[in-house]
């Protein structure tokens, strides 16, 4: 199973059309440039550093352009690259 497919059907779509329109903070994707990010492609990558170090403006844009279901996933992922306190705490926040 491929980590990186899990969005599906009509939210790749919409998630096609909102490409441009990320207002993430430079701190948040220290390491690339983040006007270069997919959120289709790297959704994986967008959700995990969300989840870890978003702020309240990054956590409502990812519940607006994620299934509940596309985040868990990640979430649950053995090698999800997030800090064990944000793990627990999103664990329990999404039972």
């Amino acid at each position: 199973m491929n980590p990186y497919r899990i969005l599906s059907g009509n939210m790749l779509e919409y998630m096609y059309i909102m490409k441009k329109v990320i207002p993430f903070r430079q701190s948040l994707f220290w390491d690339v440039d983040p006007k270069t990010i997919d959120p289709k492609k790297n959704a994986r990558y967008v959700i995990e550093r969300i989840l870890d170090f978003g702020n309240g403006k990054e956590v409502k844009w990812m519940w607006q352009h994620y299934s509940i279901r596309a985040i868990k996933k990640v979430l649950l992922l053995p090698r999800a690259q997030l800090h064990k306190k944000s793990k627990a705490l999103w664990s329990l926040m999404l039972k």
